[in-house]
């Protein structure tokens, strides 16, 4: 079972290339990974790896107002989630639109007052530093928000920061070494600019390469409808106001067929089911984790799972936790002591997917059914 959260090893930085920057050493804060922490004894007969994973994150943004951007600079925005990013070898997000302190062209909007275009103040990239992000999603309907302009200065931003992204078609992945083991990170959406969801069969190629190169894959997708009443997966093709959204089941499965380990959605603003294929995780959708001032919270909108995974170097899957974060008044994770997320999600796994091999219980505990 699970014994990351009373594990007490810690790991010296690592080294990278980068398909998505220019293979800067990464910038991390001192509670995560820096030069000065003791390598750990690893496990010589199987090691062991923590991935953390949180849904779509936008802290703040200074469009079309600097009055929508969070207390104190966004400097708590990932106050009680920080310790348990910070414990995992690797942590992902996705990062629900672009980094752009200044101006650029904004999407069209019929009303200025109520358009939902996201730019992050430049700085604010430090939150997700010190937080003990390592990857983001850049693959989603709000990155390119302004323009060209503003895809340009994410990039920049994060490879200054020494984060992994990937999920622009000028940016489709991310290639990584750390403590001995090879990573490799592609994202999918269905939106301009973006590596397409709705082409499996790039997405499959894409993958297979990665495979090669790489121990474990990881693939992020932003698919799915929006909302409440896209809580349940269906199986087939969703669209969500005129655009195709994709099919959840039937990308992440096929992308596992080629060579993926873990797949991680978002995209719906709700939690959905978890599943095992193949030995391998699957998220459907991590809903909102970090959405300040500009989403619905309402409801399952509201509820932010953190998920904890335990892999081994082949990417199977062995035991994870779900932690229960919730979102409330403008937004902001906090710690759910009713634990609503998990037990939201273990309901919709065994609605959506009873004969899968994955059991959630109550707590959000993860394992594999005997």
């Amino acid at each position: 079972m699970l014994s990351f959260f009373s594990k007490s090893v810690l790991f010296i930085g690592f080294s990278s290339i980068l398909s998505c920057s220019t293979g800067n050493t990464p910038v991390k804060s001192e509670a995560h990974g820096t030069q000065t922490d003791i390598q750990a004894v690893q496990d010589t007969t199987e090691k062991r790896i923590f991935i953390s994973a949180v849904g779509d994150c936008m802290i703040g943004t200074n469009y079309p107002s600097a009055n929508l951007l969070p207390p104190n600079d966004g400097k708590d925005i990932f106050r009680d989630a920080a310790p348990y990013l910070q414990k995992s070898d690797l942590a992902f997000g996705n990062c629900e639109g672009g980094f752009l302190t200044g101006e650029g062209p904004v999407k069209k909007c019929s009303d200025p007052t109520k358009c939902y275009a996201f730019k992050m103040p430049d700085h604010y990239i430090n939150h997700f530093v010190n937080a003990g992000f390592d990857i983001l999603s850049i693959a989603n309907n709000h990155v390119g928000d302004f323009g060209e302009v503003g895809r340009i200065n994410t990039k920049k931003v994060l490879t200054a920061a020494g984060l992994y992204y990937a999920g622009l078609t000028s940016c489709p992945t991310s290639t990584f070494e750390k403590d001995g083991v090879k990573y490799g990170f592609c994202a999918f959406a269905p939106n301009n600019g973006t590596v397409n969801v709705n082409d499996i069969s790039n997405a499959k190629k894409i993958v297979q390469d990665l495979d090669k190169i790489c121990d474990v894959v990881i693939v992020s997708i932003h698919a799915g409808g929006e909302g409440s009443g896209f809580r349940h997966l269906t199986n087939s093709n969703e669209n969500y106001l005129g655009e195709k959204r994709g099919n959840p089941q039937e990308f992440a499965k096929a992308v596992i067929d080629a060579g993926a380990d873990i797949v991680f959605g978002h995209g719906p603003h709700v939690p959905r089911a978890m599943d095992l294929y193949k030995g391998k995780f699957i998220a459907y959708s991590l809903g909102n984790f970090a959405t300040y001032a500009r989403f619905s919270l309402k409801g399952q909108a509201g509820y932010a799972p953190l998920v904890t995974i335990e892999v081994n170097k082949k990417g199977d899957f062995i035991s994870g936790e779900i932690i229960s974060f919730i979102q409330e008044g403008e937004g902001g994770p906090t710690l759910d002591a009713q634990g609503r997320v998990a037990k939201d999600i273990k309901d919709l796994t065994e609605a959506d997917l009873p004969s899968t091999k994955l059991s959630i219980d109550s707590t959000g505990k993860i394992s594999i059914k005997n």
